[in-house]
């Protein structure tokens, strides 16, 4: 194969990763735009993805041709640096989504030990080359891959679930001005020195000021002042670190002005690059002000949050697809009549795209109704895609029109016999063409605004006033105050909403509007869009729902009939709207479950002889199944439901490390304790930890649970355990069991149990050790003769036990404290049929079967029995 075709082969396999990503991102739009992680997805799969790629390629392209010196490795060395960011970035975004924070954890090293190779690789290549006028450009590079591996060291603290460094808050702000002003601005600026003029046809008559020996030195000491801001918990050292970058950025836009005015531009290269500075001159000021004039670094966020989709599609998107635009006809040559071609091809309609694109997204920036700046946002991704299609068109025509091309790398400029012709068009034809597409969308996304009641069946046919109402909304004691807002129809609603509750909570509403978790002690703003109903707003996090803490939002000015569903709650999985069938459905007690099936080990070990003991307990979500084909995501402490057996005796003492690992928050409450619970039994949040310390003073069975409120949702879904403290003088047997009874109320297959039917105490299921009828399938064994004790617990929350073997009978009963029943009791002769039970209540028997044979054993409240809390002893000779 001839050289130039394995370069021009190689240079089409790279080029396609970028592609690649952007479709990627378009399906991201598509299939996760509601999701909790949705945005996040969208803009990491532009930018850690695509520009992140384009930058690593073209970056290396600039520095080859400036440097006149070749890279080690060559090609070969940038195809597996290219692989290895493009696995390594794939990984980031499936360990986000999927919650792995050790795939997060080896994805981000990798990415920043990849860009560490990068700058190693052009700084080589500097020392190596030599002297020449816009080498100094090819720094920016280097220094740019120096920013990502910071940025993305802190995305990798961001997504640690337990990370108690700085607030979430300032990593982030370091995070986005580390990547987006550092990594791409850097780069950016370093290449759009003589990208610009090139794509311009304008002469670069003297040094760029970009290459000015103070120019990227002050760049440079903006980041670190910006990032030695937010360590030094300083958002005026923040914004002052914005400004320095600012101070060293705008001479270069000066330069490239000037260039402008002497050769404007002419195609859509030359006006996507324009427009996609100004995104970003005016994104680099406005979160400067954002930082400076916050109240708080949660406020800060919120606000960068917002302009963080201008920096990456005005901005990101924009100069990416500009810079293409130029250099795929440079790349794949071919001679004139193909490169005109090409270029021709990813030029077509470049105005009309440019403007559609930047004037939909100044509309975005005005208070218009969510659905609406929606329907513009589709706009702009549906225009910006249009370039995948033209490129795909764009390579089958160079392939047609290229002649024998020559060998040697591509010029960084283009032959100007290869530009494509004057274009003929009438501006203010394309202009208005590009107006009245806006206009129309306007027009659709009102029309199918469901705030405005069209889509949604309503009644309201209000449109947006143009007016902003903001309110300051406070959590505390599990109350939003105030809990109603009035609110005039067509007005966009802001919420500045402050958790002053010691527990981490949210605020969604049934339009879909979400907060997001929000921590003690922060504030953060919650834009509901246009009111044209009244809406339904709670806290979604661990029944919070069930406890008042709810907000409606009163459209004043509404029809009557727009408000009729005003008052109808749909309680959903612990307060989540569920809009399938319950688990409940899939329930048949009378199938086998799988192959994989284990049954909880009931026996139980004897006290050791330890003081103290020491143990870690650790809140996970799991997803679990509790009866055959019938999952739920139980809250669990060291991932079981029932939680850790915890054995010991009188004096002893147990030392808890309490671990929350989970989404909301949680706690500990000891029945085996004596002690104030203010500190021991408080709600932790998740990340957060404490030490739990009791004595065991008294002897029996005690329960464990969570106690955060709504303690029954808690405790149903999963959050209960036991600890047996022997009494003395406990005499040995020849095998010892433990059961604990507890109740499921099920929400959707595979999601958190249903909190509304909690409060019925009408359960779905109930189990021994978690699993309906599970000892009926694995049951215990005993042989006849032997002295066997069963410890049963009743966990509750709600129902009743009365714990029966069928067949047996005890002649001993101990519950709560004390025998009821030893040595036959005061006859001599007696004996016990149940041991009954009280929700938190526990006790043991002890029974001798006299043959062999399999023995039932059940609650004898036998509807719950019937539910699944039942199971049999196999006794052998």
């Amino acid at each position: 194969m001839k050289p130039s075709l394995k370069l021009r082969l190689w240079h089409q396999t790279t080029g396609m990763l970028v592609p690649t990503w952007l479709i990627l991102g378009i399906v991201s739009v598509i299939l996760y735009r509601d999701s909790s992680f949705g945005p996040w997805l969208m803009v990491h799969l532009l930018l850690l993805g695509a520009l992140s790629t384009a930058i690593l390629v073209w970056s290396q392209h600039f520095a080859d041709s400036l440097l006149k010196n070749a890279p080690p490795g060559g090609r070969y060395w940038l195809g597996v640096r290219l692989t290895v960011h493009t696995v390594s970035a794939a990984a980031v975004m499936i360990g986000i989504t999927q919650a792995w924070w050790f795939v997060v954890l080896v994805g981000g090293s990798l990415v920043g030990i990849n860009a560490v190779l990068h700058a190693v690789i052009l700084l080589g290549q500097m020392r190596g080359a030599l002297p020449a006028r816009f080498a100094p450009l090819v720094r920016y590079y280097i220094a740019a891959a120096g920013c990502l591996v910071v940025g993305v060291t802190l995305g990798i603290l961001m997504a640690h679930p337990s990370s108690d460094l700085a607030p979430y808050e300032r990593l982030y702000i370091a995070h986005i001005g580390l990547n987006l002003l550092g990594w791409v601005g850097l780069t950016v600026i370093g290449t759009v020195t003589l990208l610009l003029p090139t794509v311009l046809h304008d002469r670069v008559l003297h040094t760029p000021t970009a290459a000015a020996p103070r120019t990227l030195p002050l760049l440079l000491a903006g980041l670190t002042v910006l990032g030695a801001g937010t360590y030094a918990d300083s958002r005026l050292i923040t914004a002052a670190g914005i400004l320095i970058y600012l101070v060293g950025f705008v001479p270069v836009l000066l330069e490239l002005a000037g260039h402008l005015r002497r050769s404007p531009a002419v195609s859509y290269a030359g006006w996507s690059i324009t427009a996609a500075l100004i995104w970003f001159a005016l994104c680099a000021i406005g979160f400067g002000i954002v930082v400076a004039t916050a109240a708080s670094w949660a406020d800060a966020a919120a606000g960068l949050e917002a302009l963080v989709p201008y920096l990456a599609v005005g901005f990101g998107a924009q100069i990416m697809i500009g810079a293409l635009s130029f250099l795929i006809p440079v790349v794949l040559g071919g001679g004139p009549k193909a490169a005109k071609a090409t270029a021709h091809e990813l030029d077509r309609a470049g105005l009309f795209r440019v403007t559609v694109v930047n004037g939909a997204l100044i509309l975005t920036l005005l208070p218009l109704a969510a659905f609406v700046t929606d329907t513009l946002a589709a706009l702009v991704l549906a225009t910006l895609a249009c370039f995948i299609v033209l490129m795909v068109r764009a390579l089958r025509i160079n392939r047609k029109t290229r002649t024998p091309p020559g060998a040697g790398l591509p010029p960084l400029t283009r032959d100007t016999d290869a530009e494509p012709a004057p274009p003929s068009y009438s501006l203010i034809g394309i202009f208005v063409a590009a107006a009245t597409t806006l206009a129309l969308t306007l027009a659709l996304g009102v029309v199918l605004d469901p705030a405005a009641g069209v889509a949604s069946g309503t009644g309201s046919s209000r449109v947006a006033t143009g007016h902003t109402t903001t309110v300051d909304v406070t959590m505390g004691d599990t109350r939003f105050s105030p809990d109603s807002i009035d609110v005039p129809v067509g007005d966009v609603l802001v919420i500045t909403l402050r958790n002053d509750d010691g527990m981490l909570h949210n605020l969604v509403f049934d339009s879909g509007v979400d907060s997001g978790p929000v921590e003690p002690d922060v504030t953060t703003t919650v834009d509901v869009g246009v009111i044209g109903a009244d809406l339904n707003g709670w806290c979604s996090l661990g029944g919070h729902r069930l406890l008042g803490m709810v907000l409606t939002v009163n459209a004043v000015g509404a029809a009557a009939a727009d408000s009729g569903t005003a008052d109808a709650v749909d309680h959903g999985a612990m307060d989540d709207e569920q809009n399938g069938s319950s688990a409940a459905d899939d329930i048949d007690l009378r199938a086998e479950p799988g192959s994989d099936f284990v049954a909880r080990d009931a026996k139980l070990g004897a006290a050791t002889s330890t003081v103290v003991h020491e143990s870690t307990m650790t809140v996970s979500n799991t997803k679990t199944e509790i009866a055959p084909g019938v999952t739920q995501m139980l809250w669990t402490y060291n991932g079981t439901a029932p939680g850790p057996v915890l054995r010991g005796t009188v004096g002893d003492v147990f030392e808890i490390t309490f671990v929350n690992e989970g989404t909301i928050g949680h706690s500990l409450d000891f029945h085996a304790g004596s002690l104030a619970p203010d500190r021991a039994m408080q709600t932790i949040d998740p990340g957060e930890s404490l030490i739990y310390r009791f004595t065991a003073t008294r002897s029996g069975i005690w329960l464990y649970h969570c106690s955060t409120m709504p303690m029954s949702a808690h405790i149903a879904n999963g959050m209960f355990g036991a600890v047996i403290i022997d009494p003395a003088g406990l005499a040995e047997v020849d095998r010892e069991y433990l059961l604990i009874q507890s109740e499921f109320y099920l929400g959707q297959q595979g999601a958190e149990g249903d909190a509304v039917k909690v409060q019925t105490q009408l359960p779905d299921l109930v189990t021994f050790n978690g699993y309906a009828n599970q000892y009926v399938h694995a049951p215990l064994s005993a042989t006849v003769g032997e002295k066997v004790r069963i410890w049963v617990l009743d966990a509750g929350p709600n129902t009743n036990s009365s714990f029966h073997v069928v067949g047996g009978q005890f002649d001993t009963v101990f519950a709560e404290g004390d025998y009821r029943l030893k040595d036959g009791g005061s006859t001599g002769t007696g004996g016990s049929q149940a041991l009954s039970l009280l929700p938190a209540q526990g006790g043991f028997v002890e029974i001798t079967f006299p043959e062999a044979g399999s023995y039932p054993f059940v609650t004898h409240v036998m509807s719950d029995a019937e539910k699944g809390a039942q199971g049999r002893f196999l006794v052998t000779d």
